[in-house]
């Protein structure tokens, strides 16, 4: 897009961001009280992304070697502060890259249950893959497992996010990701694990128009290999401060003074890397920089469309996006409503045969024992807060293989387009 085609397209988003407001008087008072999770906020269509909340576990690795430079590194600490060094590298694509893209941040489509979004990376670190199911919807949760075949890492996890009004939208995330890294010669092979938590949010710029996310409070990386890491967050205040601001430490679990290395910079711009504890930092000590403005992203590639299971993101709101694009909001409710519908009405159905919905690639388990090893030192408790997304989601191996053999005829892809999409 052209500078003035994105000035017009900005324009127009913050045109639609202050007509909302205005529309519906969103004053202070009247939201104060709110206090539940991101879907039951009820937007206008023009102020709706075309885009799913599960094509959000992307942005986990829109940088594949970077996701997989721990696996090469040999000492325990070093591999630690590569860990640490790829989850900062994935902050600006998470919380950043669409406000910068679009002007605002603009609400995104709330997920159907049995949702999917399938994608691959490819480059010098081999093929990535990306898997990402919506597995719960009251409440909503998202899992996802992303893996490298090459190098055998993999990250799952799963999201959940319960937002409260105050003087702007806060948002807080619930959830967690396991790094897993194989290390050690391929005969003597160990599985090193790390525990990921999911900062706070709050989205700045809403009564201006152009809303955008800051990150805000701390949040942890515990490793089975003994370390952990610690991120606080900060933006811009009215005196001081910049927007977006870092700084992380990482040290001997249980022994945070003890600081191993360090961090500071902005995680939408640069950020240092340093030995040590801060007040050493110097030229000498510098371990490695971040540019995450510089640094390209790979590609996610998606299958067309008309080659996608009937449940995939983009082919299931396709009618909806497209109608969002071209500005028809009356389609967009009509093609929106549809879905809504006839997934109330699968609902209402698996009550009376007292069933509950199949997900295709995820499994809900009892316990989990990376969460038995490493929860207390990232602070999540040992049920994973099931209570809050639907259930302890795990990656299901055998149920991804029998997905990936799984062939449907066009009779069967119209009957679930019509019984789970009204399509």
């Amino acid at each position: 897009m052209s500078s003035s085609g994105s000035t017009a397209a900005a324009q127009a988003s913050s045109g639609s961001w202050s007509a909302f407001l205005k529309l519906t008087r969103f004053s202070i008072k009247s939201i104060a009280s709110f206090n539940g999770d991101l879907s039951s906020l009820t937007a206008p269509p023009f102020i709706l992304s075309s885009q799913s909340l599960t094509e959000f576990s992307s942005y986990w690795a829109t940088h594949p070697p970077i996701f997989t430079a721990p696996a090469a590194e040999a000492d325990p600490a070093r591999r630690a502060v590569l860990v640490l060094k790829w989850f900062l590298s994935t902050l600006k694509h998470q919380y950043a890259s669409r406000s910068e893209q679009f002007g605002n941040e603009k609400k995104p489509l709330n997920p159907f249950l049995g949702e999917l979004f399938l994608g691959t990376w490819t480059d010098e670190a081999g093929e990535t893959t990306l898997i990402s199911e919506q597995v719960s919807h009251h409440p909503p949760a998202t899992a996802y497992c992303i893996r490298n075949d090459k190098t055998g890492v993999q990250l799952e996890g799963y999201n959940a996010q319960k937002a409260t009004f105050k003087s702007t939208i806060i948002v807080k995330q619930i959830g967690h990701a396991v790094l897993t890294i194989p290390v050690g010669p391929r005969d003597k092979q160990e599985h090193e694990h790390y525990l990921i938590t999911l900062p706070s949010l709050h989205i700045e710029g809403l009564i201006f128009g152009a809303p955008f996310v800051e990150l805000d409070g701390s949040s942890y990386i515990s490793s089975s290999n003994g370390y952990t890491a610690k991120i606080d967050y900060s933006g811009k205040g009215w005196l001081s401060g910049k927007k977006n601001s870092v700084i992380a430490t990482l040290y001997p679990t249980g022994k945070e003074k003890e600081v191993l290395y360090n961090v500071t910079g902005q995680w939408t711009k640069e950020f240092e890397i340093y030995e040590g504890p801060a007040k050493k930092n110097s030229p000498a000590t510098l371990f490695a920089t971040y540019d995450a403005v510089g640094t390209a992203q790979t590609e996610l590639n998606v299958a067309h469309i008309d080659d996608q299971y009937p449940l995939e993101s983009r082919r299931a709101w396709a009618r909806v996006a497209k109608a969002i694009q071209v500005g028809d909001m009356d389609a967009v409710s009509v093609e929106k409503g549809k879905i809504e519908q006839a997934q109330r009405d699968l609902r209402n159905k698996e009550r009376s045969e007292e069933r509950t919905w199949e997900r295709r690639y995820f499994s809900s388990v009892a316990e989990d024992q990376v969460l038995k090893e490493l929860g207390d030192a990232a602070g999540i408790p040992l049920n994973g807060e099931e209570d809050k997304t639907g259930g302890l989601w795990r990656f299901d191996a055998e149920k991804a293989a029998k997905a990936s053999a799984e062939k449907l005829s066009n009779e069967q892809v119209q009957e679930i387009e019509k019984e789970v999409l009204g399509q």
